[in-house]
């Protein structure tokens, strides 16, 4: 006589075992026709799962959360049947849900064509239509070797061998005369999968990742709970396409790459201009919050690595070199042990702390050719790092410092909407969990006295201390992750650092804070890039106005004035090419830059400019004066 205990506390008495679908049918006849799985004391199973005994059990809708994952694995079965069924002998090995969509991949002979990708889309919508029961059956082991085997589906069997111990029973999803090795949960039917799915592209990909293995075809989808929510993501995909940085950043003339020098930024005078405007803010922000600035080498032994841990830990991702007298040196991923060097400087009191210090450090990590992408993914960028050196009595003031510091400098860029990801100690890792517990405290406390949600993603830490992230949402709905905050007392353990207490004792630990606002300048740039779609901020804008002459009357005229707004520090160019103004205010205008100041001969008669916004508004004639205060309202106001 199990009793079921439902998410709004509530609990049902059932005579005998009873299945999510029984319980839902139970609630409401509505409930049991929207259900699409059910979640058993945490659980995610098919509304076919028997339940025998007492439990908590929530049933799954199109509105639950979880609902997205389970219908893009479905999508991903229903794929895989469309494409055997159109093209026979064609092999299936493993498709997943992924972020936004889902993949399978293919081993056949004959490479996909986009006509194909239309083929096998509409065959899945006659899969849905034919409202085939998704049952879970489980074979024997060998059972389930010696039917793919005799069906010719050699990977499936090399999954089933190396992934199932032997004795051991092995799930299988059967839909219609379509079959295939998965764990779950699934659909009800192929009918209940939503008709909101869309084949996207073709890639290759090597079986298991590996590259001395064969490459298979890989097919993307996306898939969503209606046709709205896949017509919204198709123009957020649009509107990524347009807002493209890389694209923006050959048009903007701000940067390029190289071969040369692959996963570098070449960057040019305007993209220069807008990372040292973020340097200057930055800069500004931390000094009104008492950091002070340091510097430390690019380039340090590898004793040093070995120290820190990360000789051991993330040996893969760092460049090294060695001398001629065998001394090892390593380029730096991180910064972190430079600062614990220049902490160790000296002696410190506690009347020293917390002691805040703040490096535009360059870090250079490797990373696969196929995964540099742009600003987005690097070798070698800028992070805003800052370490905090503290009492365990200041931690977490400190941490709510850093916070509020954080979600204020976006708020300046226009990210109002920002989610913080707490993440709590990995199996691999460094540290009593004594320590660990202190550490994952202070994160946690700080939020909730902060009044601030937070997702919790257990064993996401970093390999010395669990790490707050600051996830920003962009103008179409992208989520972009950038600052972090970790709290450490395991490397000035293993770096020996210490400082004088009040008592005169020399061996007491700080705390280590880690924290970076844009992470990665280089990323952030591009993440403003498309925020902003290449039209920054006045204050932010490489190039604040241009002054554009009708003739080569107004050379002279414009000349002084830009000589003028130079002097009050205002970014600007003149054009005095010999073309036609409205040719000059198109090719300024696809510029972004924010103010068109157009010259002709009244203006000059007049000592006035006319005054044109790069969203092609007229703001009319204005005094050089008028413009000069409009400018620096603009970048007063960082808006």
């Amino acid at each position: 006589m199990p009793q079921i205990t439902l998410p709004d506390g509530s609990s049902r008495q059932f005579e005998q075992a009873v299945t999510v679908h029984d319980v839902a049918a139970d609630i409401g006849p509505g409930l049991a026709k929207a259900a699409l799985a059910g979640k058993v004391d945490g659980q995610m199973v098919d509304t076919s799962y028997l339940i025998n005994q007492d439990a908590e059990v929530a049933i799954i809708t199109a509105k639950s959360d979880e609902a997205l994952e389970l219908i893009r694995h479905d999508a991903a079965h229903v794929m895989a049947q469309a494409v055997q069924e159109l093209f026979p002998g064609t092999q299936v090995t493993i498709g997943p849900a992924i972020e936004d969509g889902f993949y399978y991949d293919f081993a056949r002979p004959e490479p996909f064509s986009p006509d194909d990708l239309e083929k096998i889309e509409k065959r899945m919508q006659e899969i849905v239509g034919r409202d085939l029961p998704i049952e879970r059956e489980v074979w024997d082991r060998d059972q389930a070797i010696g039917t793919f085997g005799r069906i010719g589906e050699s990977y499936k069997v090399e999954i089933i061998e190396d992934i199932i111990p032997e004795g051991e029973e092995v799930s299988v999803y059967r839909q219609g005369e379509w079959f295939d090795v998965c764990r779950g949960p699934h659909l009800p039917s192929t009918g209940k999968l939503p008709k909101a799915f869309k084949l996207m592209k073709l890639a290759g990909a090597y079986w298991r990742g590996n590259s001395d293995n064969e490459m298979l075809q890989r097919i993307y989808g996306t898939a969503w709970r209606d046709k709205k929510e896949l017509k919204a993501y198709l123009h957020r995909l649009e509107e990524a396409e347009k807002r493209d940085h890389r694209k923006l950043g050959r048009r903007l003339d701000l940067f390029h790459f190289s071969d040369e020098a692959p996963g570098s930024v070449f960057w040019h005078p305007k993209g220069w201009t807008l990372f040292l405007q973020l340097l200057e803010y930055m800069r500004k922000r931390q000094e009104q919050a008492d950091y002070v600035e340091v510097n430390t080498p690019d380039v340090m032994d590898r004793s040093l690595w070995e120290t820190s841990g990360h000789w051991f830990n993330y040996r893969e991702h760092m460049f090294s070199t060695q001398t001629e007298d065998e001394r090892v040196f390593a380029l730096k991923p991180m910064n972190c042990p430079g600062s614990v060097s220049m902490f160790a400087q000296g002696l410190k009191s506690y009347r020293d702390l917390p002691l805040r210090m703040a490096e535009f450090g360059k870090v250079h990590r490797y990373e696969p050719s196929g995964a540099l992408h742009g600003l987005m993914r690097v070798r070698h960028f800028t992070q805003d790092d800052a370490h905090i050196y503290c009492t365990e009595q200041q931690m977490e003031q400190e941490c709510i410092d850093v916070v509020a510091l954080v979600l204020d400098i976006y708020r300046d860029f226009g990210f109002e909407d920002v989610v913080i990801k707490l993440s709590t100690r990995p199996e691999k890792r460094i540290g009593s969990d004594e320590i660990w517990d202190k550490l994952e405290g202070a994160l946690s406390n700080a939020l909730e006295v902060m009044g601030l949600d937070y997702v919790l993603y257990p064993g996401e830490g970093a390999f010395y201390g669990p790490k707050l992230e600051f996830v920003l949402r962009d103008a179409i709905g992208r989520d972009w992750q950038c600052g972090t905050l970790q709290v450490d007392m395991n490397l000035p353990e293993r770096f020996d650092i210490s400082y004088v207490d009040e008592s005169g004792g020399r061996d007491q630990r700080p705390v280590m804070l880690h924290r970076a606002l844009f992470g990665s300048l280089e990323r952030f740039i591009g993440i403003l890039v498309e925020h902003y779609e290449g039209k920054f901020p006045v204050w932010l804008s490489p190039v604040q106005a241009a002054l554009l002459t009708i003739t080569d009357k107004q050379d002279e005229y414009v000349t002084s004035v830009e000589k003028r707004l130079k002097e009050r520090g205002i970014r600007v160019i003149s054009d005095l090419r010999n073309e036609k103004v409205g040719f000059k205010i198109r090719e300024h205008t696809l510029q972004a830059i924010p103010y068109l100041l157009v010259v002709g001969d009244r203006e000059v008669a007049n000592g006035e400019l006319a005054v044109r916004t790069q969203s092609g508004e007229d703001l009319g004639v204005m005094s050089v004066d008028d413009i000069i205060a409009r400018v620096e309202q603009n970048v007063s106001s960082l808006q």
